[in-house]
C-alpha cells in the first residue's frame, strides 16, 4: 500500500512536468513522448489497474493549458486545446505497454519450481 502512495506521487510529478513542457516549449511531439514514456515507467512498476496511470498523468496536460488561460490570460488556438487533449492516446499506448512488459519479465523470469 505505502509503495502505491509513492507511485501516485510520481504520477503526478510526471504529469506537472508534462504540462509544463507544453507550456513552457509548445510543442505536442515532445508532450507526447513525456506523457508515453511516463505512463510507460508507471504501467511497469505498478501494472494493475493500467488506466489510472492515463488519468492521473494525462489529465494534468489540459489542466496546465487551463491554469495558463485562468492566471495569465494567455488564450489557447483550438489546436492547442485538441494537442493538450491526445496527450491521453499516448497515455493509453505507454501504460498498457509499460503493463504488458512487465508480464513478459514475470513470465520469463519467474522461479520455475
Amino acid at each position: 500500500m505505502r509503495s502505491d502512495v509513492v507511485a501516485y506521487i510520481l504520477a503526478v510529478l510526471f504529469g506537472i512536468c508534462a504540462g509544463v513542457i507544453e507550456i513552457k516549449l509548445g510543442d505536442i511531439l515532445i508532450t507526447a513522448v513525456t506523457v508515453l514514456i511516463s505512463t510507460l515507467v508507471l504501467g511497469f512498476v505498478r501494472p494493475q489497474r493500467a488506466w489510472r496511470w492515463i488519468a492521473i498523468v494525462g489529465v494534468f496536460v489540459p489542466l496546465a493549458r487551463l491554469a495558463v488561460y485562468l492566471f495569465f490570460g494567455q488564450i489557447p488556438y483550438k489546436a492547442q486545446i485538441w494537442a493538450a487533449a491526445l496527450g491521453f492516446v499516448t497515455g493509453i499506448a505507454g501504460s498498457y505497454s509499460g503493463a504488458m512488459m512487465r508480464l513478459g519479465v514475470d513470465t520469463l523470469f519467474r522461479n520455475r519450481e
